[in-house]
Formats: C-alpha cells, sequence, structure tokens
C-alpha cells in the first residue's frame, strides 16, 4: 500500500516522494506501521539535497535514499485529519471510527487538501469540484459547527473542509470573487480570493464560548506585545474567522506556503505527546533562517502563554513556515487562547525540564540552560536575562492591554495574579546568578 506525496512550489504540484507500508496488513496498526519512505528518482534529480519548500520535512533533505521508518514518518500526522476534524471526516464517509485501522484510510482520503504545501495525491484526486454557487457568510454564522453538513445537504462538496487538527470544530473555507464561501479545494485556484479557518466553541458550554471569544482578542494582545501575529481574526456570534497564513492570492494565483509542526521536526510520530520546550528548541533551531532571533520569538511566546493562561501549548500548536525564497521560520501565531478556562482542567502540556515548578518558569535559570545549550548559536545569557527583563515592561500593561482588546473583564481579573508573578519572574531575570 502506497501514498504518494506531492508538494506544490513554482504554482503547481509535483510528485516528490512516495510511501510504501511494510506489510499487507500493517494499515491496521495505524500510524504506528513501519514503512519505507523515497524520493521520487526524477524529483531528486532536479532538488538534489535541497530542504525547504521543496522537500516533504526539514529532516528529510531531498536526496535519493529509500529510507526505512519504524512508524510512519512524522510529517505525516501533520497531514492526517484528527480531532474535530477527524470525526466530521469519518461522518462524511458515513464510517465509525475503528481507531489505528481508520489512520490508512484517513490519510488517503483526507489528505488531499491539507494547510501546508504537502498533500497525497490519491486523496486530492477524490476532491470534488464543481460550479456549485458557495454560500454566504451568514449561512456560516447561523449554522455553526454544522454548516458543512448543511452545506452537504445542499449539494456542495465538503471533503476538502476538514484537513485542520484540533479538537475544536474548524473548517478550512474559501471565499470567491463574489464573496461566496466553499469548502477548500472546491474552487479553481484562478477564483479564490481569500482563505480562512473557521472555528467554533469545543462545546456548547459558556467556558467553552469564552474560550473562542477571548481567543479572538488574545491575538491583538499578541500583536501589541510584539509577537508574530498574522491578519488578525474576526469573531461573530461564536464564529471565529482566522486568515490562513500558509495561502495567500496573488494575480488569481494561490501561493502555498510550507508548514511542518515542531513535533514532526522533533521526529515524533505520536499525538498528545508532551515535549519538552529545550527538545522543541532542538527541533527548529537547525532549520530556520535566523536562530537567535527565533529563539527569541519562541521564548516571548512561552511567557505569554504563562501570563495569559494558554495552557494547550503542545507541539502541534507551533509550527515553522517554509517560504518560496528559501527562507525558514516560525510560522505566525495560532492556537493562542485562554485554555485555563477549558472545563477540562488542561495543564501546561509542554514544560521545561528544568526551571520550572507548577507551570511557571524561572526565567533567569531558562536564559542559562537555553544559553548554555544553544551557544553554537552565539546566544548568551546575559541577552536573553535583557531580553527577559526588557519584557517586563510589556507584561506590566498588559491589563490594559487586555482591556482595550476586549478580553473580558472577568478573565483579566482572573489572571491578574499570573501576570504579576510572570512580571516579577521576568525582573528578576536580570540578577540571576
Amino acid at each position: 500500500m502506497k501514498a504518494d506525496i506531492e508538494v506544490f512550489y513554482q504554482n503547481d504540484w509535483h510528485l516528490a516522494a512516495t510511501f510504501t507500508l511494510l506489510g499487507e496488513t500493517a494499515w491496521e496498526q495505524g500510524y504506528r506501521a513501519p514503512g519505507l519512505l523515497a524520493y521520487d528518482v526524477e524529483y531528486a534529480v532536479n532538488h538534489m539535497n535541497q530542504l525547504g519548500v521543496t522537500a516533504v520535512s526539514a529532516r528529510y533533505p531531498v536526496d535519493f535514499a529509500i529510507i526505512k521508518t519504524v512508524t510512519w514518518p512524522a510529517f505525516l500526522l501533520d497531514l492526517l485529519p484528527s480531532g474535530a476534524g477527524r470525526r466530521a471526516l469519518l461522518n462524511y464517509l458515513n464510517q465509525s471510527d475503528q481507531g489505528p485501522k481508520s489512520d490508512w484510510q484517513l490519510l488517503m482520503q483526507g489528505a488531499g487538501n491539507p494547510p501546508g504545501n504537502l498533500r497525497i495525491k490519491q486523496a486530492a484526486e477524490l476532491l470534488e469540484q464543481n460550479k456549485h454557487p458557495g454560500f454566504d457568510k451568514s449561512e456560516i454564522i447561523k449554522r455553526a459547527e454544522t454548516f458543512i453538513e448543511y452545506a452537504r445537504g445542499h449539494g456542495a462538496p465538503v471533503s476538502g473542509s476538514t484537513g485542520a487538527q484540533g479538537d475544536a470544530p474548524k473548517f478550512l473555507l474559501t471565499v470567491d470573487y463574489n464573496n461566496h464561501w466553499h469548502a477548500d479545494g472546491v474552487l479553481p485556484d484562478s477564483e479564490a480570493l481569500e482563505h480562512f479557518i473557521v472555528k467554533f466553541p469545543r462545546g456548547h458550554l459558556d467556558s467553552d464560548k469564552a474560550v473562542l471569544r477571548n481567543e479572538a482578542a488574545y491575538y491583538q494582545v499578541a500583536k501589541v506585545v510584539g509577537l508574530r501575529v498574522h491578519a488578525l481574526p474576526e469573531y461573530i456570534n461564536n464564529t471565529l474567522f482566522i486568515p490562513r497564513f500558509d495561502r495567500t492570492t496573488e494575480q488569481k494565483k494561490v501561493l502555498r506556503y510550507g508548514q511542518e509542526s515542531l513535533c514532526s521536526l522533533a521526529g515524533v510520530a505520536d499525538f498528545g505527546q508532551a515535549i519538552p520546550m529545550e527538545i522543541l528548541c532542538d527541533a527548529f533551531m537547525p532549520h530556520v533562517t535566523h536562530p537567535k532571533q527565533e529563539l527569541k520569538e519562541f521564548l516571548l511566546r512561552d511567557v505569554m502563554n504563562v501570563a495569559l493562561g494558554n495552557t494547550d501549548n503542545h507541539a502541534r500548536n507551533t509550527a515553522i513556515s517554509k517560504y518560496p525564497d528559501g527562507s525558514i521560520a516560525l510560522s505566525p501565531l495560532y492556537d493562542f487562547a485562554p485554555m485555563i478556562l477549558d472545563e477540562q482542567g488542561i495543564a501546561r502540556v509542554s514544560r521545561w525540564s528544568k526551571g520550572e515548578v507548577n507551570g511557571f518558569p524561572e526565567w533567569g535559570m531558562i536564559a542559562e540552560i537555553v544559553a548554555k545549550r544553544f551557544a553554537n548559536y552565539q546566544v548568551t545569557a546575559e541577552e536573553l536575562h535583557q531580553l527577559f527583563f526588557d519584557f517586563a515592561k510589556m507584561t506590566e500593561q498588559l491589563p490594559d492591554i487586555m482591556y482595550k482588546a476586549n478580553v473580558d473583564s472577568d478573565l483579566i481579573n482572573r489572571l491578574d495574579g499570573r501576570v504579576k508573578d510572570v512580571t516579577y519572574a521576568l525582573k528578576q531575570a536580570k540578577s540571576y546568578g
């Protein structure tokens, strides 16, 4: 059983590699099945030793090697529908979830249009394209998480909408030049104007709605404090419209940028793993164009995650973006929300192995650990101490910044102690040691 992997660059899709399962019943093991990964020979000739946007993963430079893997390569799990997307696709296929036995089918039928610039050729061939007129934005808002079923019931192809990962219901939708909305992958590129992830609350509790409502405001807060934020989302009646940073349109052409999660970069072919923060740094530092700059961005994101209670900081909620000019950087911020409000009680997922107590890092110690680990990148403890100390000026202002961004007042009050503790720890960083 074989999956053909295509890469998008220079305005077209190219057959890049294949992944072949080892054993006739290997598919029953799901993503834990062994296999062989190999680049297409012609593709390898044309792109030998390249990484970046033309490689299937930053872990696998283009070459002639045939690589035996003990599980699926980790990057394939970035393409595999999971969470709400998995449930939606199985519902679309009128099938129950059989656990690992469903994984291969979901890859071969549901990875035809995932975020980033990779896709499975067999899945892409199943995507329907037709001349359905699309839907008004008001219909999405009115139908909320049932919109895709509504669209399907009205004759619109919807299978390309389910590629986004995560437990909250979210769909990949595209706007045409008449401001009508379609499932992503339905429109020819020449008819696509804008691309969105449309996200709904995880459930029907007030806390679920509060998480989504404040996620919209959190991006505004992040932008004010200087983190890397793409176009701000729009929140309307429990619906969050998030402009996609992996797609842009230019002269009626769609540009697709590469995207790979830090989980994939770390080589972890699994879901739900609590990968230590320093291992995530190890994963992206060798691949990004400006390592020191990206390290500082990563550290300040962690400060904000702690201060604002975004505890669901797992390794699939951060990625790198790969651009056509060959540059690689951390993707703009995404899935940045007050997950401490979630009724399930989500604890901080990824933590520093040392220098962290009960989810609160001691930033001075983190600076020392990180500087020692990445001394080859000319990272010094002194400049990280200064980075944290200077950022305390921002965290001190967070209550006012959050108020202006329309964060819920009760959430601002709840975060008051966290923000003060983080600010104090940041100021102490400069005198550490």
